[in-house]
């Protein structure tokens, strides 16, 4: 099993080109079941979540080309299809149960496994099934497995319990093809919905209000192909910046929108960092030590859950105290007992961590335990004195392309150790 080797305490210095999103791109890919036409996105991260729904959407009887190392995927109809998604595909990654909504859309019926996934909270998918309900689906759960079907989805107001990203997404795909139309409230608003429903009216999807919390979508009989590029991976670009400021240094990002980020850059500035926001880049100075500051994580347009461990590896090295509350993951400090082995002062209360910034942390052999905490972890080796070596990187494999070239890039001594 590969591990990141990172000698710590050089400054990150230069540009970084972020990837496509890798939250944009799972939810698009399996919008392609809903398309009668070919479809060519374009922008698409090579990564392991990736390669796992596009054998999920294959396994349904999509044809998919791969041209990952250009960033692109084609996907069009094979002729054969099957409406169940298999348990050994489905459990890698939760992401997968978004194909349950179009298949019933497109076909009637669908056979999906309950998901996997990280093990960072129970992340339900009740919300996805009262949704689906409500648009006339008659659902079962049997042996592990969601069993729905509907001779004809029917257009109905869904009003959400909790502005879930995963369950706005997943109505929204199968409101299109719906017959009438769908009111979705208090629906999420993250910038990953909104290319969502791009993408969908690229296929020729009627849809209005993404972005806010109201979203409304006139079902069409049929969807048509379409080329589309996703976005740039906010999340990425957040944790290349928040590592700049933990080794007090100065990084460009480029490739995505800044008002995408602004709850993270608001608090780096809280933080003593310097800002510039460009067109389509961000650049951050954070040459002095970073002062302690409080935040609390929230739905967009507050601070991500997606950044909070990457914070906490500046907080670790902060001056003061910080005070770090997570309120959508209830098992998201996974990471904490890791940055204690590299002298991070943290105690948890409840659902908040108290930070006390340290002069320096310690290079030391660690684990990473999900996604995010592992760009935590890389974070802390790269302002730590001496060598880290971060164990289990398949996590950081998933959401993060070629994460140690472009570190690399930036004057970080790390390295890939097979």
């Amino acid at each position: 099993m590969d591990k990141i080797r990172i000698q710590g305490g050089k400054p990150l210095k230069g540009a970084v080109q972020v990837s496509g999103s890798k939250n944009a791109a799972l939810p698009i890919l399996v919008a392609s079941l809903l398309s009668e036409g070919e479809c060519v996105f374009k922008r698409v991260p090579s990564l392991e979540d990736i390669r796992t729904v596009l054998r999920v959407v294959e396994g349904l009887g999509m044809k998919v080309e791969l041209a990952l190392e250009q960033n692109r995927v084609r996907l069009r109809p094979s002729g054969s299809s099957t409406c169940e998604a298999d348990y050994e595909l489905v459990r890698k990654m939760r992401a997968s149960v978004l194909v349950l909504g179009p298949l019933l859309a497109r076909y009637g019926k669908a056979k999906v496994s309950l998901p996997g996934g990280c093990a960072i909270g129970t992340r339900p998918v009740n919300f996805h099934l009262v949704g689906l309900k409500k648009l006339g689906a008659q659902i079962e759960l049997e042996q592990g497995y969601i069993l729905a079907k509907a001779s004809r989805l029917q257009g109905a107001r869904v009003p959400f319990e909790f502005p879930s990203v995963g369950a706005t997404e997943h109505l929204m795909m199968a409101a299109s093809l719906a017959k009438g139309e769908t009111v979705l409230e208090n629906c999420a608003r993250e910038p990953e919905i909104v290319d969502l429903a791009d993408a969908l009216r690229a296929m020729g999807a009627v849809i209005e209000g993404d972005g806010t919390e109201t979203i409304r979508i006139q079902g069409r009989e049929s969807l048509d192909g379409c080329e589309f590029e996703i976005m740039g991976d906010r999340i990425e670009a957040g944790t290349f910046l928040a590592a700049a400021v933990a080794t007090r240094g100065d990084v460009t990002v480029e490739g995505l929108a800044p008002v995408h980020l602004e709850a993270v850059l608001a608090k780096l500035e809280e933080a003593g960092a310097q800002i510039e926001r460009g067109r389509s880049s961000i650049r951050v100075v954070g040459r002095n030590r970073a002062r302690g500051c409080d935040l609390t994580t929230q739905p967009f347009p507050g601070f991500p859950t997606d950044m909070q461990a990457q914070f906490m590896s500046i907080a670790a090295v902060a001056d003061g105290t910080s005070a770090i509350t997570e309120t959508i993951f209830e098992n998201r400090f996974m990471h904490v007992p890791e940055l204690m082995r590299l002298g991070a002062d943290i105690r948890l209360s409840g659902n908040t961590a108290i930070v006390r910034g340290v002069d320096a942390l310690k290079g030391a052999p660690v684990m990473a335990t999900d996604l995010r905490a592992s760009a935590s972890l890389v974070i802390s080796g790269l302002c730590a004195e001496g060598e880290t070596i971060v164990n289990r990187v398949y996590h950081l494999d998933r959401g993060y392309e070629r994460m140690e070239r472009k570190l690399a890039a930036l004057g970080a001594q790390i390295e890939r150790v097979k």
